[in-house]
């Protein structure tokens, strides 16, 4: 019998932590869901002509002939639940995530299925609580037609979908886009400067994005650790992840002078490693080599091209960079992988609670095969910092003695490793620990001076503890290193110059910041503020204006009290700028 199908618009919605919800107040959670169904789902449904071909619990599949309407739909169903979001507690929150494809579906009955569901249901499991993730099907047909923004995911493995998809997210108020890697070209510094390109994926099993990607970034770790390169963090590096670029462009964005890229196939036991470094000026090859190894020979194949690029750039090792020992620190193939699929998901686009049990649950079977691996106990460390900060566990308030743990074990079977020390130094920022916080973070840049986030860190030591013109150094090294990340180091050279009383150009930087950033109600506050100061009231009264349309419920008192400075005299200065525009609380 011939199946009938058609083309259609697919939306599928669930509720994100519904299980968590459901513990804490069943009767309360499901009277919740189906009042928001009855009210504002439904309505809206109907009012873009969707048919809901079913419900499922927490969530719910529509169909429509229309992908305009599909998408004006989700984004009107999520600022309408942010709205009424506002004045309900953070923890009994309902909020809906969205994926949304256009694609061809297979009929049965009442029912549909078929790749094409299929897709937005991948895509809704990507997305963030609140938010709308769509298909590049879906984008082309819309961005002509809604006047609504969109950031560029680049493309996505979505699992059991055969290619990867290109990820559109939608921006409402509250979500910022993703800066691009550089605004201008950069001028080359001193030392030889490099970008380690994401090596391709060649395997024909798509899942294993991750070893490729994982050994990216570890030969970034090995380079970063010679202090005689300029090596680009691995978050702007990956910007270029999946995208066509021109290897000469990028290096003269980024402003360095060579760039290294490749490929790995790995099949069965065995891999196979390509590599050459580009000079980023002429496009010309200065070394190549391809590895055809066993899969246990992988940590040598990252060592041999960590020391073919230092000796093909004519960098002098110190004594302790000779002598250092650049290994994964295990023996145990199985231990490594886990490690690397753990580190993928922490590090991925999907932040909730399915991804920390399958991040913690990878971790915890490496230190299993191998109790003496320092990686995957930094690892779990930082994964319970981000529980700690999200709340996705059952216990998130002891998630930072969690974190503080696996730290110190992974500091004492590894302490020469610059990961470690980091996610030891973030710990100690939350603790307000400021003496620990400024030697771990200092401890994690001397075995790895091109450490962006280490540098950040030291800088916002010296930031709360009264140092500001000690913080600016290290934000612009950070920036420099990690231009991908550069809207927030601008927020922090904003503050640091705020502290400093230098408010013109504390003003300048926040609204260097509002401009990559435009829903941002932290750095408006301190603009507002710093306006105060300098007089200009009325316009700090409109900065005021638009912080509080974009969140209504801001606090600066709230605000302020959570940032950790020392001297209190230094957050003073922030309700007294606000309070000589007539904006304190």
């Amino acid at each position: 019998m011939d199946v009938e199908r058609r083309l259609a618009a697919i939306m599928a919605a669930d509720v994100v932590g519904y299980s968590r919800l459901i513990r804490t107040d069943e009767d309360g959670t499901l009277a919740a869901l189906k009042a928001l169904r009855t009210d504002l789902i439904g309505p809206r449904i109907a009012d873009h002509h969707g048919r809901v071909v079913k419900l499922m619990g927490d969530g719910l599949l529509v169909e429509f002939a229309s992908v305009v309407e599909a998408v004006r739909a989700a984004a009107e169903m999520q600022q309408a639940m942010a709205e009424r979001n506002a004045a309900v507690p953070e923890e009994q929150r309902i909020e809906f995530r969205i994926g949304i494809n256009l694609g061809d579906v297979a009929i049965d009955g009442e029912d549909i299925y078929g790749d094409g569901v299929n897709v937005a249901a991948r895509l809704e499991a990507l997305a963030e609580a609140g938010g709308v993730y769509v298909s590049e099907a879906v984008y082309d047909q819309v961005r002509d037609r809604l006047e609504l923004r969109f950031e560029d995911l680049g493309k996505q493995q979505l699992k059991n979908i055969d290619r990867p998809v290109l990820v559109w997210r939608w921006l409402r108020d509250g979500i910022t886009p993703t800066p691009k890697a550089a605004q201008a070209e950069q001028p080359l510094p001193e030392r030889p400067s490099i970008i380690v390109l994401p090596f391709n994926n060649m395997s024909r099993d798509a899942d294993q994005e991750y070893f490729s990607d994982g050994i990216t970034e570890d030969i970034i770790t090995d380079l970063s650790k010679v202090s005689g390169l300029f090596v680009i963090a691995r978050n702007s590096a990956f910007v270029y992840k999946n995208r066509a670029f021109s290897v000469l462009q990028v290096c003269r964005e980024l402003g360095v002078k060579f760039a290294l890229e490749g490929s790995i196939r790995k099949a069965g036991n065995r891999v196979r490693v390509t590599a050459q470094l580009i000079d980023g000026s002429t496009g010309g090859h200065i070394w190549a080599e391809r590895y055809d190894r066993e899969l246990t020979d992988i940590f040598e194949v990252q060592d041999d091209i960590t020391e073919q690029i230092v000796a093909a750039l004519k960098v002098t090792l110190s004594e302790a960079e000779k002598s250092r020992n650049i290994d994964s620190g295990t023996k145990d193939m199985d231990a490594h992988d886990l490690f690397l699929r753990g580190r993928e998901l922490i590090r991925g686009v999907k932040k909730d609670r399915e991804m920390f049990d399958q991040a913690t649950a990878c971790f915890r079977r490496a230190i299993e095969l191998d109790p003496n691996y320092a990686a995957p106990y930094a690892g779990q460390s930082m994964a319970y910092v981000l529980d700690f900060q999200n709340r996705w566990s059952d216990t998130p308030e002891t998630s930072l003695d969690q974190a503080e743990r696996f730290a110190s074990e992974a500091i004492a079977r590894d302490d020469k490793d610059p990961f470690s020390h980091y996610v030891a130094a973030l710990v100690a920022f939350f603790q307000k620990n400021y003496e620990q916080w400024a030697d771990e973070a200092d401890r994690s840049l001397s075995f790895n001076p091109n450490y962006a986030p280490a540098l950040n860190l030291a800088g916002l030591v010296h930031l709360y503890t009264g140092a500001p013109a000690k913080a600016i150094p290290y934000t612009e090294r950070a920036m420099r290193l990690d231009p991908a990340f550069g809207h927030q180091y601008v927020h922090f050279l904003g503050t640091a110059h705020f502290v400093m009383g230098e408010y013109e150009k504390a003003a300048a930087l926040f609204r260097d910041r509002i401009a990559v950033s435009p829903t941002t109600d932290l750095s408006r506050a301190f603009l507002a503020s710093a306006l105060g100061h300098l007089g200009k009231l009325d316009e700090a009264r409109e900065v005021w204006r638009e912080l509080k349309g974009i969140n209504p419920r801001y606090s600066p008192v709230e605000h302020i009290g959570r940032l950790p400075f020392r001297d209190p005299a230094d957050a003073e200065k922030f309700i007294a700028g606000l309070r000589k525009a007539s904006l304190a609380e």
